[in-house]
């Protein structure tokens, strides 16, 4: 191994404690196979570890790459491909016929600062009784801690039968697609395209994809000043909460509902109204009188029922005569399984009354955090300067990837490749269903990803979920999507973007075991 010699290496070798025996070193720098690195990057992981907890001081003298080879069963040239690399950014040094050392300040003084204990501490006493209120609790003015809302349990991933939300299907990931963009995005000819700040702006180039690309297909034509790219589609609901609501804004929502925008609403507005939903999505001639109405017309969250042309119509023409402005979540509108999509109330907009949200990221991973909304130039202005004094903007690296994914004609290769997919697992989902729960009411819903469920009316779905979670099943509570829920609240949501195809029919058959056993219990006829 021949590594480069510092400039102010000693001419003579300076004395060298013995290193440690072979299996020793093997012990230390033991690599961690659960990281999924390359081999090279979990050794070099490994040793900066070992260095930055200290368990190697400044000076200590490390294996030759000889050794550590030996130790770790590796190549020799993967070991001094890592050194290498370390010494060139100061965590090592190599000092001629004598090694290869810890160097001086690889371990920042400010760690050794933070860890360093008085060797006799004096005894402090709190600044408070253990129960008394702490200052900040009183100047919190808004809080939801005791709202309900969709949720996992901790380690939810160890459950066999995940039929809940919020995580992505490793088997569906566009893996090589989406590197491919983040590489291309990574060389050094883009990086003028998205490393400066963009202040309140968005990507140009993404922008031009939602804008020629995505909102033709919903019948949707507009100008780029009408576009603002968010970090989500729950980042949506929450600019336009701050920026439009007052305590006494009226909103109508969806009865049950979308949670997680009811609670970014509730922050901003104690006047939600709730207007029930049917088979054709929402009662419009149910509507009070308003300033904002919020629906889910592509798929009804959380019911799945699509909102027919003739009450989008009518919804519009209300908007008009009544004077209120609509707020349109379009989520996973791409994701249909039969017939044509109906056009997004956006495109049947004529007088700007429509606020439209969309999300990019739901389909691919919903950590991406991608989303935008559509609206008249003047609010996405002020909405661009709410943004900026809460997030800048979202990340251009990501922004830039994704047009790219984008342009590529991925994202359109990978929406065929998830609605194939996931109309397998509804109809496996409900045949399963009405096998194993023939009582049960499931809704077939024309896409999306997800089944809503009507137990027979003595079991109550919350009671359920938690039961369920004895036999390994994950189901999402329906009480959660309800502002005012019933008693018992004889639902709950079969989410199915991220469960194995495999998975579905024991999952269904581990359910109706818990379903059978609170039949017993309550001494209640399953048929009922």
């Amino acid at each position: 191994m021949t590594l480069r010699q510092p400039v102010d290496s000693p001419a003579r070798a300076e004395p060298r404690p013995p290193p440690p025996s072979v299996p020793l070193w093997g012990q230390l720098f033991a690599l961690d196979d659960s990281t999924g690195l390359p081999l090279q990057s979990r050794l070099r992981l490994k040793i900066v570890q070992v260095i930055l907890d200290g368990r190697l001081a400044a000076g200590a003298s490390l294996p030759s790459s000889r050794q550590l080879a030996q130790a770790l069963d590796l190549s020799r040239n993967t070991v001094t491909a890592v050194y290498q690399q370390l010494m060139d950014e100061g965590f090592i040094d190599s000092r001629a016929r004598a090694g290869v050392f810890v160097a001086s300040g690889a371990r920042p003084a400010s760690i050794d600062a933070a860890v360093a204990v008085p060797d006799k501490p004096e005894a402090v006493e709190p600044r408070d009784p253990p129960h008394a209120p702490q200052p900040w609790a009183r100047r919190v003015l808004r809080s939801l801690r005791a709202t309900p809302t969709l949720s996992k349990p901790p380690q939810w991933r160890r459950f066999a039968y995940p039929f809940v939300y919020g995580t992505h299907d490793a088997e569906l990931f566009p893996t090589e697609d989406f590197r491919e963009c983040c590489l291309r995005s990574l060389a050094r000819s883009q990086l003028p395209n998205w490393t400066p700040d963009f202040e309140t702006d968005d990507a140009p180039d993404l922008i031009e994809q939602i804008r020629t690309r995505l909102l033709p297909n919903r019948g949707v034509f507009v100008r780029p000043e009408e576009i603002l790219v968010t970090v989500g589609a729950q980042h949506a609901f929450y600019l336009l909460a701050e920026a439009l609501f007052d305590r006494d804004t009226r909103v109508g929502f969806e009865e049950p509902g979308y949670p997680h925008a009811r609670n970014a609403f509730s922050l901003r507005t104690s006047r939600l109204v709730g207007i029930p939903v049917d088979d054709e999505g929402l009662v419009v001639d149910a509507l009070l009188p308003l300033d904002y109405v919020f629906v889910t017309p592509s798929h009804q969250s959380p019911t799945t029922h699509t909102l027919s042309l003739a009450r989008r119509q009518s919804l519009l023409r209300q908007a008009d005569s009544r004077d209120f402005a609509v707020i349109e979540d379009d989520y996973e509108a791409a994701n249909l399984y039969v017939g044509a999509p109906t056009p997004a109330l956006k495109s049947l907009d004529r007088s700007g009354r429509v606020i439209y949200i969309g999300s990019l990221s739901k389909s691919v991973a919903p950590a991406l955090r991608l989303g935008y909304i559509v609206a008249h130039p003047e609010l996405i202005a002020e909405l661009r300067l709410l943004r900026h004094a809460m997030v800048r903007h979202p990340s251009a690296f990501l922004q830039h990837t994704y047009a790219l994914f984008l342009s590529l004609g991925h994202h359109d290769s990978h929406s065929r490749r998830v609605n194939q997919v996931l109309m397998a697992r509804m109809e496996a989902a409900l045949a399963a269903m009405q096998r194993e729960l023939p009582s049960f009411r499931c809704t077939r819903a024309q896409g999306g990803a997800s089944l809503w469920v009507e137990t027979p009316a003595w079991l109550d779905g919350a009671a359920l979920a938690l039961q369920a979670r004895r036999h390994g099943v994950l189901i999402e509570p329906g009480d959660v999507f309800f502002a005012r829920p019933p008693s018992p609240c004889n639902f709950f949501r079969l989410r199915l973007s991220s469960i194995d195809m495999a998975q579905i029919e024991p999952g269904i058959r581990a359910l109706r075991d818990a379903v059978h056993e609170m039949a017993a219990a309550a001494g209640a006829n399953i048929s009922s």
